[in-house]
């Protein structure tokens, strides 16, 4: 059933989704293969300018509205937006107003983590599009929920792997499944980050004027403001994010599932801690290893911040080794090399394949286009993005539990580890509440 079709049928206006808000006006735009495509931007400081620019080098495409709890942000946005289109957007620091916005098609949500589940079950209940960060979400049942409301209310979706619009990696995927590099027997994915170094511990103390810290915090937990809990660095905090197992985590991790043709792993362990910076601000570990066990191979994931020590001479990739080569790649390009028993190569080397570095405008690309064509399956959907988000989110939950954890995809449970289990369901801080989808 056409998605509009399906919105005007179901009547979501009444639908009970138990959420804190005024029902929401169901848009009721119809976008045709010509007409202009026009967005909303949550969150607008790194990430989410970053996808507005890319959105708007697309043809026939306006931005109507820009959201952001911090108006110091969101004025220096809109001044932005207006030099890049000619025209200026409307802003709001309450994005349930943005969604009620009937002029709007398109919403991309670059919010923090912990801010991703509830605004996406609202922009799919409003009939939005929806252009989403990645990891999806914080947490397994929030992942849970997204897919329910995907399901349920049928928005195109694109999640922001836009890797998966890159051909370099995608002709990476291609040779690996060509089955040239014969048994695959482990695939190592890793990011080492030197530029990203110590976070100095600053204190408590007011928010800045213009910031609605308390709409920042939303479904967290209540703290006082820290500079180091907002913005880029929330990355490092549980109560928001998932530190570089999530943050990179799900670009590189998504590969290494690409190509071996996987979902989950049978089971995790992962070990690791703030070896590097003891001492510094952040909770997340600063070095971590996770070690998932499909059949027949293991997944490594591991990280450094402050060092650029990564596998094959390059800070970031995925590594498929096989018996006969090992395929690395990372952003810059994929190349292949070979094994060697008695001083002959096993198979031909491939010398580096190199990036168009034009991932994200293809990302976006193929998000209007699918858009435009209903029939298409965005690059990274939501199956994608939930899948991988979830796999990294498993690999945090055995650092934290310390432990080799047994894993249940069909029931998403753990086996036999009720204290394992605590850690799927977040939370929410009243009166948020979790969506009911």
């Amino acid at each position: 059933m056409d998605r509009r079709k399906f919105i005007k049928r179901s009547g979501l206006a009444a639908a009970g989704i138990g959420m804190m808000a005024s029902p929401l006006t169901i848009s009721a735009s119809v976008t045709g293969a010509n007409e202009k495509i026009t967005c909303g931007v949550m969150g607008v400081k790194g990430m989410g300018f970053s996808n507005l620019q890319s959105f708007l080098r697309q043809p026939n495409t306006e931005c109507v509205a820009l959201c952001d709890v911090d108006r110091n942000e969101l004025d220096r946005r809109v001044a932005d937006t207006e030099k890049l289109q000619g025209k200026r957007p409307r802003a709001y620091t309450d994005f349930r107003r943005m969604l009620e916005d009937r002029d709007i098609d398109v919403v991309i949500i670059a919010t923090p983590d912990h801010w991703h589940c509830i605004p996406f079950v609202y922009a799919a209940q409003a009939g939005k599009d929806i252009y989403i960060e990645k990891p999806v979400a914080n947490t397994i049942e929030e992942v849970n929920i997204m897919v329910r409301a995907t399901e349920r209310y049928n928005p195109v979706v694109q999640v922001g792997q836009w890797q998966r619009s890159d051909p370099h990696w995608q002709d990476a995927i291609a040779f690996v499944h060509s089955g040239r590099l014969g048994k695959i027997r482990t695939v190592r994915t890793w990011s080492y980050q030197g530029w990203m170094t110590s976070v100095p511990v600053k204190p408590d103390g007011p928010a800045p004027e213009g910031v609605d810290y308390d709409f920042w915090l939303g479904p967290a937990p209540k703290r006082p403001f820290n500079p180091n809990r907002f913005h880029f660095t929330f990355r490092w905090f549980w109560d928001y994010a998932g530190g570089m197992m999530t943050d990179w985590g799900v670009h590189i991790i998504d590969y290494a599932l690409f190509g071996m043709k996987a979902r989950a792993p049978k089971s995790v362990m992962s070990m690791g801690g703030k070896f590097a910076y003891p001492d510094d601000a952040c909770e997340t570990p600063d070095t971590q290893q996770a070690l998932y066990e499909f059949d027949g191979y293991t997944m490594l994931w591991d990280h450094g911040i402050g060092i650029n020590g990564g596998y094959f001479g390059r800070t970031h990739g995925v590594g498929f080794v096989g018996n006969a080569g090992t395929l690395v790649v990372d952003r810059g390009g994929w190349e292949v090399i070979p094994e060697y028993r008695n001083n002959q190569p096993q198979m031909e080397r491939v010398e580096l394949q190199p990036s168009t570095g034009r991932g994200l405008d293809l990302h976006m690309e193929d998000f209007i286009a699918c858009i435009k064509d209903r029939n298409r399956v965005p690059a990274a959907n939501m199956d994608i993005g939930a899948n991988v988000a979830q796999v990294a989110i498993l690999g945090n939950i055995a650092y934290k539990t310390g432990r080799r954890l047994y894993w249940d995809h069909d029931a998403m449970r753990f086996i036999d580890d009720d204290d394992a289990n605590t850690h799927l369901v977040p939370a929410y801080r009243s009166p948020w509440e979790l969506p009911r989808v």
